[in-house]
């Protein structure tokens, strides 16, 4: 069995599991937000899970996928990116968002093309979307997970990973997706 699929099925396994506990405590009280408590579940099973891989998470249907090396200005020469199956920042949070709204809410594209389909929020729920850049600039995104972290797609050479929201000096802000 090749490496890709173990951790496939491992990372599968772990999603069920999690589906499992969220269905049990759903049935016992609903949360406010139950999408956006799926998405900090589904991204707290994906660390460690996948590497980050330029273009990557932005087949068809979201999900890990090979990337691309065109575009990439990454530290790791050669482009790794057509070879490594993984995600990128904005191909992880479209197949988190996939797995937590049960559909392609954020749809193909980039960090710009996401944040035309969320609202601004000055108060983050865990859940939400922490973007980075500017305004039609934007670079980064990554799940809110509450007490000033995100797990996020960080770059070439790490894997799904949690950091402090202040990894990146330019926090654009929080946004919010609403069913």
């Amino acid at each position: 069995m090749s490496r890709s699929m173990g951790v496939n099925r491992a990372l599968r396994r772990r999603l069920v599991l999690i589906g499992g506990i969220v269905a049990l405590a759903a049935a016992g009280s609903a949360p406010l937000n139950e999408e956006l408590s799926r998405a900090v579940e589904v991204a707290y099973a994906a660390q460690g899970a996948l590497p980050y891989s330029w273009g990557g998470g932005h087949a068809a249907r979201p999900g890990p996928s090979k990337g691309t090396c065109r575009g990439y200005s990454g530290s790791i020469k050669p482009c790794p990116a057509s070879r490594t199956r993984g995600f990128d920042c904005s191909g992880f949070t479209r197949w988190v968002y996939d797995l937590a709204f049960g559909g392609d809410v954020l749809g193909p594209g980039n960090t710009d093309a996401h944040i035309g389909r969320l609202r601004r929020v000055g108060v983050p729920q865990p859940g939400d979307l922490v973007f980075y850049g500017r305004p039609g600039r934007t670079h980064h995104v990554g799940v809110y997970v509450g007490g000033g972290k995100m797990i996020n797609a960080f770059a070439t050479g790490t894997r799904i990973r949690m950091d402090d929201v202040s990894v990146l000096d330019d926090l654009l802000g929080y946004y919010h997706y609403r069913a």
